[in-house]
């Protein structure tokens, strides 16, 4: 009867089939608590006891056929796993990867992976990727092993750089990009995952908080906070009559798709430490055609941007920094952009993005052709009419390093010669009878790529620099090239190391 005591006991104390929260560990009664005040006398004779025990369960040593037969069970086994391990390393699961950046703010860190335990019902991943902390946060992460996954970096890449891992070690088919000052409510991935499925024009989803600029800031009531997580219980009701379009949606919190990610791409590293990549991805996500929302029903707290202003007097400089390079990217005017490209759709499809048609299948449609680019492995393509073939020989023209998931857009066609492709990328003719790309300076001295008979405006000076165009030389705009439809503009690469 006791046995069977136990055995109920213990099936109470199994979490329920499906919760993909981690378990908390409980703590082992030490020899004190377990006996006591017991004197010296029991403690030696417990000691003896254990002494012949470990004795009698001694294995003996393995000799001769043995021994070699126990060698190549393990090898097997060790090679068994392996491969097991190997092929499910890429395998996803039906889940979120919730991605944080982090930089010495351990205990932010902690509240913050804590209230993610206690308040996330749906199958969940944590990822921490630390940007070189001296807090002791390498030791917390290290102690979290088998609930958090992790990356430690030697220095800081900045909020995008440690993003990008985080993006590379994600196993989920969503992802969450989470700032390390937050605390999660409840309900708070239920309604953010509810709005982003709801629509499958739908590319970013971020929630409404008590910190923050823009739409996203609302006035909250909480002194402190255990009133704050009862507000959020209180407000935390799913409603889609409180998901709201916006322009703009900040990256303390941002929900997506895997698949979003997958045509958007890694977010840009040009921009030092942080502010600004999260602008750059919105623009980067509504030129592809698809919609912002803040879901109003959704109230996470955030603290206010800790590891940002830990900068001090840096922090301006960082700042100025960043808009240099959003502007020189851009062009100064990347709404604009954005609108010209919704007008472009517009004058090919009745009803344009509103009817659910995209401006773009993925990025790689704002990429230009008649280029060269570099893999991470070192092999050089060459793009051209929707297929990277890999090139024969030594070129002397410039070649763009591109990541992997831009690169995997573009089928593999068959190789084509260096000079062959230095020939089309000076505008010539290829053996194939295949004809070149041109630069084109048009009258207010913006840049313009002929392809194909397309013409393409250059975003920005940054983005002809990006990708070599300028050093090509340009021709003037004439009658005859005018005639020329225009096509989607061309924007530049984002800047990544591309490792973990």
């Amino acid at each position: 009867m006791r046995a069977l005591g136990v055995a109920a006991r213990m099936r109470g104390r199994r979490r329920r089939p499906g919760k993909a929260r981690p378990g908390r560990a409980r703590k082992a009664a030490g020899p004190a608590r377990r006996f006591g005040r017991a004197g010296a006398g029991a403690s030696a004779v417990r000691g003896a006891g254990a002494s012949r025990r470990a004795e009698a369960i001694r294995p003996r040593p393995l000799r001769g056929e043995e021994r070699s037969a126990y060698e190549a069970g393990r090898e097997a086994g060790y090679r068994e796993g392996f491969e097991t391990g190997l092929h499910g390393f890429g395998r996803l699961f039906e889940g979120t990867s919730i991605i944080i950046p982090t930089l010495n703010q351990l205990e932010y860190l902690r509240m913050c992976v804590d209230s993610i335990f206690r308040h996330t019902d749906l199958p969940y991943e944590v990822i921490v990727v630390d940007n070189g902390s001296t807090d002791g946060t390498a030791d917390y992460l290290e102690a979290m092993r088998g609930r958090v996954r992790y990356r430690l970096l030697d220095r800081n890449y900045g909020f995008a750089g440690a993003v990008n891992r985080g993006l590379m070690m994600a196993k989920g088919q969503t992802i969450v990009v989470l700032n390390n000052d937050t605390l999660v409510t409840e309900r708070w991935l239920d309604n953010l995952l509810a709005c982003l499925a709801s629509d499958d024009r739908i590319g970013l989803v971020g929630p409404v908080t008590n910190y923050i600029g823009g739409e996203q800031r609302i006035e909250v009531p909480y002194r402190n906070l255990t009133e704050m997580q009862a507000f959020a219980a209180a407000h935390n009701r799913s409603n889609p009559a409180l998901w709201q379009d916006v322009e703009r949606i900040t990256g303390f919190c941002l929900a997506f798709r895997r698949e979003l990610w997958e045509r958007t791409g890694y977010f840009d590293e040009g921009y030092t430490v942080g502010n600004y990549e999260d602008d750059d991805y919105n623009i980067r996500v509504k030129l592809l055609g698809f919609r912002l929302v803040v879901a109003r029903d959704t109230f996470i707290h955030h603290f206010g941007s800790v590891s940002i202003k830990a900068l001090g007097p840096a922090l301006e400089a960082v700042n100025e920094h960043n808009a240099a390079y959003y502007g020189e990217k851009w062009g100064h005017d990347p709404h604009g952009l954005v609108g010209r490209v919704r007008d472009w759709v517009r004058a090919r499809q009745p009803g344009g993005v509103e009817n659910g048609f995209p401006a773009a299948f993925s990025e790689a449609d704002f990429y230009p052709r008649h280029v060269a680019v570099r893999a991470l492995s070192g092999t050089v393509y060459w793009l051209a009419q929707g297929e990277r073939r890999p090139v024969e020989g030594e070129l002397h023209i410039p070649v763009v390093r591109l990541t992997m998931v831009d690169l995997m857009r573009w089928p593999i066609g068959s190789p084509i010669a260096a000079a062959d492709a230095e020939r089309l990328w000076h505008g010539g003719t290829s053996g194939e009878g295949q004809a070149g790309a041109m630069l084109i300076r048009m009258p207010d001295g913006s840049l313009q790529h002929l392809e194909e008979g397309v013409r393409r405006p250059i975003a920005s000076r940054l983005a002809a620099e990006s990708w070599g165009l300028a050093a090509k030389p340009a021709v003037p705009l004439t009658e005859a090239l005018a005639a020329a439809p225009e096509g989607l503009p061309i924007i530049a690469p984002v800047h990544t190391e591309q490792r973990l």
